[in-house]
């Protein structure tokens, strides 16, 4: 971490966990509270420097030599989409977007269950009740913002995507995710990343956030695919992934 830490922040270490994306390897994480008059600006400062929110804590890995994951940023501005972005778009042009406030309902409730069961089936957040949820949801010291995606043209508006978005001062970072696993076909995960690059374009703001990028897990690969991306090298700040 540079030094433009502030001293007073307290940054504390988990214990060792086998990691989640790379096989015989260990995590641990250093993190601190988010709390206070000084949440936004400490998110601000920290974000730069490659950590990531969750909840009212920020976090970024500490593994013992390793150094696989790595923060990235889409530079929105001087993103052209391909062909198959394009697809994409036209595929999910009936989908109303609608940017809310921080409260958790249980419509997101029991799309978020869903999403869980089939495409993290047996992971750690299966588990999570809806006063869970709304905890993941609701407990932020910083500007965040619901993003909820629905069918325009549906006779009851059903709701098959949501994001939760942290609002930077210089673009919008992605918190978590998750959208209806029945509607595969549509691939919402892209089309999410491809509106918060649109939202950012039309806010005249810089960067969408994806969180962590780890070059060889292959459940990382598709964020090597938003072009121009920057990755955050510690020190040397944030370079071209090119």
């Amino acid at each position: 971490m540079t030094d433009q830490t502030p001293e007073t922040t307290q940054l504390f270490l988990t214990a060792a966990m086998p990691c989640p994306y790379l096989p015989g390897k260990q995590e641990r994480k250093l993190f601190t509270h988010l709390t206070g008059r000084r949440a936004a600006n400490l998110h601000h400062l920290l974000s730069e420097n490659g950590f990531r929110r969750s909840q009212n804590l920020i976090y970024r890995p500490a593994c013992e030599g390793c150094n696989a994951c790595q923060s990235v940023r889409i530079v929105a501005n001087d993103f052209v989409a391909s062909s198959r972005f394009r697809r994409v778009l036209r595929h999910n042009d009936d989908l109303s977007v609608e940017v809310r406030p921080i409260t958790a309902t249980s419509e997101q409730y029991e799309l978020f269950k869903r999403y869980l069961e089939s495409r993290h089936a047996g992971g750690g957040m299966n588990q999570m009740s809806f006063v869970d949820y709304e905890y993941m949801v609701e407990d932020t010291p910083v500007q965040s913002v619901l993003v909820e995606y629905r069918l325009r043209n549906h006779p009851d508006q059903t709701l098959v995507a949501v994001a939760l978005t942290d609002v930077m001062p210089d673009g919008l970072s992605m918190v978590y995710s998750f959208f209806d696993p029945d509607l595969a076909s549509r691939s919402l995960g892209t089309y999410l990343i491809l509106d918060h690059i649109a939202q950012v374009r039309s806010a005249g703001l810089r960067y969408v956030y994806l969180g962590y990028w780890v070059k060889d897990s292959p459940k990382m690969a598709y964020k090597a695919l938003y072009k121009p991306l920057e990755v955050q090298r510690g020190t040397l700040g944030w370079c071209s992934l090119d």
